[in-house]
């Protein structure tokens, strides 16, 4: 259960961090698309480990591997098969843990609801199953763009270090251009400077990524328990170490009057828009031409090197020791798989909205 994302444009990931692979399912996608293969691989080589310092050091190269779905560079109309084999897995790294479980990981609720678990990396709970959502993540922005629809995200924050000028005042490319990922250089310098002093301590530090989606039509998103921004906040609560989703002008939103939050209404030739962008792009659950823009706040990896209290499956107090390649700071990787989960929603809204205009003739 659960390893299914959409309704029309649909995502199914499969495999474990230390298994031969893993892998996606993506059904929907239009037939007739020239999908680019160097661009999904561009995406895994965003997402991928060992890219950095300041990233784990685990060597994997995330080669996809295309086994149905595409005919002579176009897409079918069915079900597109991608696989990832894993190369540098060290499962030896895990074996003292085999019986125990790590503080603020998955082990102990996998074990509670399962009865059995793989502690090698977290099996399926490990942050490595993204690698495949990023795969099919990428075949849908390229969707996207075929409607002139980008997705776009940066780190914002690490710890207390945060970027205080709007996405607006940003040239967001800049983001590729450092390895944190942070389209501002002087920021940027500094949280990688944050995030390798917490690395030298042993530990790890949590962080933002900020996202911004241009060009949406208005239209899109369904009433009630289906709106957009429940679509998208559910995405990115579905990510590894996510802990807080917020659009628009979210939980500052709070300290504003209703005279100064509303956006007012405005039509400029024959396009209708927004003076402010208080909501984010989206109004009553369904976008309405502006930027959609949110953040996704990201808690410390888990895993640190350094000892820590625990039980072990009789229930008995053990201590955890820290050991094998892990991330100081998730955010720099993230990035992308922010973007992927994005871009899957929004492609299944594009998708679902032009059912119900055909449903209406």
């Amino acid at each position: 259960m659960g390893n299914t994302f959409g309704k029309l444009f649909k995502i199914t990931t499969f495999g474990e961090s230390h298994g031969k692979a893993l892998g996606a399912i993506l059904e929907g996608c239009p037939a007739g698309l020239e999908l680019d293969e160097e661009k999904i691989r561009l995406e895994m080589q965003r997402r991928k480990p060992g890219q950095s310092k300041i990233t784990t050091q685990r060597k994997e190269e995330d080669e996809i591997e295309i086994l149905s779905g595409v005919f002579e560079g176009k897409t079918t109309g069915t079900p597109i098969g991608i696989v990832i084999r894993n190369a540098d897995q060290k499962s030896k790294d895990y074996t003292h843990i085999a019986d125990k479980f790590r503080p603020s990981h998955a082990d102990f609720t996998y074990f509670e609801k399962y009865g059995i678990r793989d502690y090698r990396g977290g099996g399926r709970s490990s942050a490595r199953e993204t690698a495949a959502r990023v795969a099919g993540g990428a075949i849908a922005k390229q969707f996207l763009a075929t409607q002139g629809i980008t997705v776009q995200a940066y780190v914002s924050q690490v710890g207390e270090l945060t970027l205080q000028k709007n996405y607006q005042e940003l040239s967001l490319d800049l983001a590729e251009d450092n390895i944190v990922r942070c389209p501002d250089p002087e920021m940027a310098d500094q949280m990688i400077s944050l995030i390798d002093s917490v690395r030298l301590d042993r530990d790890t530090i949590g962080g933002v990524v900020s996202c911004v989606i241009k060009n949406t039509p208005a239209g899109l998103g369904e009433p009630v328990f289906d709106r957009l921004h429940a679509e998208l906040g559910k995405a990115m609560l579905s990510i590894n170490a996510v802990k807080g989703f917020e659009y628009g002008s979210g939980f500052e939103g709070v300290k504003m009057r209703g005279s100064l939050h509303n956006d007012a209404i405005v039509k400029e030739g024959d396009k209708v828009k927004t003076l402010t962008n208080h909501s984010g792009g989206i109004q009553g659950g369904i976008s309405n031409g502006e930027d959609i823009y949110f953040r996704v706040a990201f808690k410390p990896v888990a895993t640190i090197m350094q000892d820590q209290e625990s039980i072990n499956e009789a229930g008995e107090a053990v201590t955890v020791s820290g050991k094998g390649r892990h991330d100081p700071c998730v955010v720099p990787r993230a990035v992308p798989i922010v973007e992927a989960m994005a871009a899957l929603v929004i492609a299944d809204y594009l998708l679902l909205s032009k059912t119900n205009k055909l449903a209406q003739l």
